[in-house]
């Protein structure tokens, strides 16, 4: 059955995990303007560091992959959207793909706190990386349907976790009455995000580099890959459109949730110097991480369900994501909202070890981590 989240539950306790990142910040932004008074927003990192923070809001540092701090989270809560995951873009989730996949940890506790809890209706945020890869491989690609996440060829690591907690969604709708529902996003960008440091996925990298071109006066741009892979982009307000009328929705398979507006990567930096008003020299790293040739979202699914699909133009997001990036990097560093945003070569290198693979045969396939310093600084 279809609810009306801002008539049915406004004062019911409503949770948000990964609140203090960019698509959970803007989703609590979201449900404070539509009046929802009890609010409990959740991420890992120190509230000092969220993105966007409200003083009428429940705000809670926790770490989602201690059952504990689960069962506190959904204590008396209603609704739940999780968001919450260790990801970022496709230089992280190449490098560290057993870190992606331990967000299953969040994923399963969560499910089952939420399910303890009496929680009526859960949001799982999944991905376009759940698409078989063999459907990826030409940059003319053809938009994905649903059904193209079986036979299953994941993206290694992040995206098979992705998929693993779809079916744990779908199973506990199906084994334990408890409503869920799946999106699965497709390149969300927009303001209020990472920008730098390793996380950041491809249209907020953009926004930095010619920005920082711009301020430097150094006309040049390093681009991953040949520049010719495609993929769609979605601007944040759709992504936070899509998300409720999906939790809304009586729809319980996973749709997508993403623009069908494909571009190359060239496409979209001609875009962004025009809205810088540059021009720069281009160099393209041909052995830096690119992902599947090309992806893009088939929105069939999403209008026959819900009657609507994301609109937003890729020109309109970027006005908007290169602003709040120029304006960010004028700032003194102290003072940029990012500043804070993590250097993962630090963070790994005591518990790992950068050459830890050194000695590995090099037909294991697939392994994620680089064998020396060199190469895993290249690209940052």
């Amino acid at each position: 059955m279809t609810v009306n989240l801002a008539k049915d539950a406004k004062n019911d306790v409503i949770v948000v995990t990964g609140a203090g990142g960019f698509i959970g910040g803007h989703l609590v932004a979201r449900l404070r303007v539509q009046g929802f008074t009890k609010i409990r927003a959740v991420d890992v990192k120190p509230l000092a560091e969220w993105y966007q923070k409200f003083d009428d809001v429940d705000n809670r540092q926790g770490n989602l992959k201690e059952m504990q701090t689960c069962y506190d989270v959904c204590k008396g809560a209603r609704i739940v959207f999780n968001l919450a995951a260790d990801m970022g873009g496709m230089w992280f989730i190449e490098r560290f793909k057993a870190e992606c996949m331990l967000s299953v940890l969040i994923s399963t506790n969560m499910l089952l706190a939420a399910r303890d809890s009496g929680v009526d209706r859960f949001f799982y945020a999944s991905s376009a990386c759940v698409y078989n890869a063999e459907k990826q491989k030409q940059a003319a690609v053809t938009p994905l349907r649903e059904e193209d996440a079986y036979p299953a060829l994941c993206e290694d690591g992040y995206g098979w976790e992705k998929l693993f907690s779809e079916r744990m969604a779908r199973h506990f709708m199906e084994d334990y009455f408890m409503t869920t529902r799946v999106a699965r996003f497709h390149n969300v960008y927009g303001p209020q995000g990472t920008y730098d440091g390793g996380r950041e996925k491809a249209p907020a990298a953009i926004c930095r580099k010619i920005a920082n071109a711009k301020i430097s006066g150094h006309h040049e741009i390093d681009i991953w890959g040949d520049g010719e892979q495609t993929r769609s982009f979605m601007y944040i307000d759709d992504c936070l459109e899509g998300s409720i009328r999906i939790m809304e929705s009586d729809c319980n398979v996973p749709l997508n949730l993403g623009s069908d507006e494909l571009v190359t990567i060239n496409q979209m930096v001609g875009i962004v110097e025009g809205i810088a008003g540059i021009k720069l020299k281009r160099n393209y790293q041909l052995d830096a991480p690119q992902g599947v040739r090309g992806r893009n979202s088939d929105n069939t699914k999403i209008k026959k369900e819900i009657g609507w699909a994301p609109g937003i133009t890729l020109q309109i997001g970027l006005e908007k994501t290169y602003a709040w990036i120029y304006n960010e990097l004028k700032k003194p560093e102290s003072e940029r909202k990012a500043a804070f945003v993590e250097k993962t070569d630090d963070r790994y290198a005591g518990a790992l070890g950068m050459t830890a693979l050194a000695g590995l045969p090099k037909d294991i396939p697939a392994m994620g981590l680089f064998k020396s310093d060199d190469k895993a600084k290249k690209f940052v």
